[in-house]
């Protein structure tokens, strides 16, 4: 199937723009090379410390300095029903990497914070910047080079891409990516919705309340709805950094602990020892990135991936923005109906054909790129598959996906989609460039003008609904909730009041600077409104009663006021240092002086840039000596 002409050309864009800091990562990523396994570069002394403690069969395969060793860089901690099922998977890895002849190490571990514990308090200001606290820390715990490849184990929010992010500034180690599956079915999600809505009515009491969200989150595993957690997931599958069909089986499975070891090793037999040496800086290329954009659009993913792709592209040199996103959207059409943009949780999803049949339809197509490497290291058609226990319930087995969805009212062929378009939309105006997600929002709810409430914190907001005085048409022009102002928290406290003002006939709208990531919902919302007030953004300029117009048709975002006044005002100022202070906030200052704009990733970290050829990362290894830095000549190569 041809590509769509849309997807050739956004990706020709892409290739066109990255193609300086695309060469200077492929550059950085070949001198990082050595001849043999990496550990080979240390010194006697080195090599010593770094398998002291380990048991003698596994510390004698270390001292050969032939065979393998695989890094373990696991987000485990027992707190996130996420992340606590990761506790058994090194055992795992390490049990499954021996029976192919290698090693595996836990290298370190990482940083994970849940945006559902932290929702509205202090803690969501870390939850942004703990990303890039997560790439550092993979960095940390890959840096000793004593691997030639890597496991990843991560699920939520900003942890799958922090790890990605770290593991591309490492982008000479193969990387395979090791979910732990989604907790079982519980309270329904639209339950689960109504009585947060009673909630914030007063029609529910606390006691109430928190019974009906302990049935919702209520075991081991990811949340069930489609935020940005199981998007991750999605991405890691369209992307091959996945074995086929692994993001949606649950934890404490048969089939889960097969998966893991099975991943693992994947992991040990895809090393620069191997026949198949799949470098992760050279699976995650240009198309892979178009692939991820196209797999969150037609699963109405989170928008939080318009900055984490955008940042998760900057860590392999590949310069994407939302115009790109906005472009694929037109063309993309919607295959899945997952809460929030409808009923289904993601074991429904899964259980309908799951991302196996998204993936296939996709590519028959011509809406995704097959011509990829992936951790399988073939064609991206690889992918269409799921997996099942082998005989006996030993290993995995591969199937293809199912030709027709179980449930057509939860996953659809691209040739019958819920819509034609991706439902993600770029809008823009003399408000700035903004983000607006419409595939859970009614087309009656799309268009909205009324006069600007302007509010510098989710409290006021809140403050204001409960006291009677939202009643009426408005957009609510939230501000100060950029990354620089207080690092961009999530602002899911407003979604139940807005609801229930546009379910009582209100016409609103939120405008905001901040994030709703991928539980947004039915309100029509622009967000990560970009460049930030702190950044001289033009949203500190509107003020109480500015007519604002928010249009998904046009992509329009203006502030109706008059050229001659809009220019002779002042940007607003706010005190933001109770921002600064409390619950670890004052440790990220770095980040909050340093983060670029949100179109640009909302990332402390800089494309790469070039090196001199006459560096040396090893001694007898300079950059001139290495294969040459494009994916062409790696292509060659591995058919060679």
């Amino acid at each position: 199937m041809a590509v769509h002409p849309v997807l050739e050309t956004v990706t020709a864009r892409i290739i066109q723009r990255s193609k300086p800091s695309r060469g200077a990562y492929l550059a950085h990523l070949e001198a990082a090379r050595v001849k043999g396994v990496q550990r080979s570069a240390l010194s006697c002394t080195n090599l010593a410390h770094g398998f002291a403690a380990f048991p003698a069969n596994d510390k004698l395969v270390l001292k050969e300095v032939r065979k393998p060793s695989v890094a373990i860089v696991s987000s485990y901690n027992d707190m996130l029903s996420a992340h606590q099922p990761f506790e058994g998977f090194p055992a795992i890895i390490k049990e499954a990497v021996r029976e192919v002849g290698a090693v595996a190490q836990f290298a370190g571990g990482v940083p994970a914070m849940c945006d559902g514990v932290t929702q509205g308090q202090p803690g969501m200001e870390l939850s942004l910047f703990s990303r890039d606290a997560i790439a550092m820390a993979t960095a940390v715990g890959l840096s000793h080079n004593m691997f030639d490849s890597a496991v990843y184990l991560g699920v939520c929010d900003k942890i799958v891409p922090g790890l990605l992010i770290g593991a591309l500034h490492f982008g000479h180690l193969p990387a395979v990516f090791v979910p732990a599956g989604p907790m079982t079915t519980g309270l329904s999600n639209s339950d689960k919705a109504k009585v947060r809505q009673l909630y914030a009515q007063g029609k529910a009491s606390r006691e109430e309340l928190l019974e009906g969200e302990a049935k919702s989150y209520h075991g081991a595993g990811t949340c069930t709805f489609y935020g940005t957690a199981n998007s991750n997931q999605m991405l890691m599958e369209v992307m091959g950094l996945h074995l086929p069909g692994a993001a949606f089986i649950t934890p404490g499975t048969p089939l889960r602990d097969a998966l893991t070891a099975a991943a693992a090793q994947r992991a040990a037999l895809i090393t620069a020892q191997s026949d198949n040496y799949l470098p992760v800086g050279r699976v995650v290329d240009e198309k892979s990135i178009v692939n991820a954009i196209v797999g969150l659009l037609t699963t109405g993913g989170s928008t939080n991936h318009t900055l984490h792709l955008v940042a998760i592209a900057k860590a392999a040199g590949i310069v994407i923005d939302w115009d790109d996103f906005n472009e694929l959207s037109a063309v993309v059409p919607l295959l899945t109906r997952i809460y929030p943009n409808g009923d289904a949780d993601v074991n429904h999803f899964h259980a309908a054909g799951g991302t196996g049949f998204v993936i296939r339809e996709l590519l028959d197509a011509g809406l995704l790129h097959d011509d990829v490497t992936t951790i399988l290291g073939k064609g991206l058609r690889a992918h269409c598959a799921e997996p099942f226990l082998g005989e006996g319930g030993k290993g995995v087995v591969w199937r293809d996906a199912p030709l027709e969805s179980g449930d057509e009212k939860v996953l659809r062929k691209a040739s019958a989609p819920f819509a034609p378009d991706g439902g993600m939309i770029l809008v823009k105006g003399n408000l700035g460039r903004a983000v607006m997600k419409v595939s859970a929002v009614k087309p009656e709810h799309r268009s909205v003008e009324a006069p600007a409430l302007v509010f510098n914190s989710q409290e006021a907001f809140m403050a204001a609904y409960k006291a009677g005085k939202l009643e009426r048409d408005f957009v609510a022009v939230l501000r100060f909730q950029g990354p620089r102002a207080n690092g961009m928290p999530e602002l899911h406290a407003l979604t139940p009041a807005l609801a229930n003002l546009q379910d009582a006939g209100r016409r609103v709208a939120l405008v905001t600077d901040g994030r709703m990531s991928g539980a947004s919902g039915k309100v029509p919302a622009a967000i990560h409104v970009s460049p930030e007030i702190l950044a001289g953004g033009p949203l500190g300029l509107v003020r109480d009663g500015d007519i604002i117009r928010l249009d998904a048709a046009s992509g329009t975002l203006e502030a109706l006021v008059p050229s001659e006044v809009w220019h002779a005002r002042a940007l607003a100022t706010a005190d933001l240092s109770p921002n600064n202070v409390g619950m670890g906030r004052e440790l990220f200052a770095m980040f909050r002086n340093s983060v670029s704009a949100a179109e640009q990733g909302a990332t402390s970290f800089a494309l790469p840039s070039p090196i001199p050829t006459t560096v040396s990362l090893h001694d007898g290894v300079t950059v001139g000596e290495t294969m040459p830095g494009s994916d062409e000549d790696f292509s060659m190569k591995k058919e060679a």
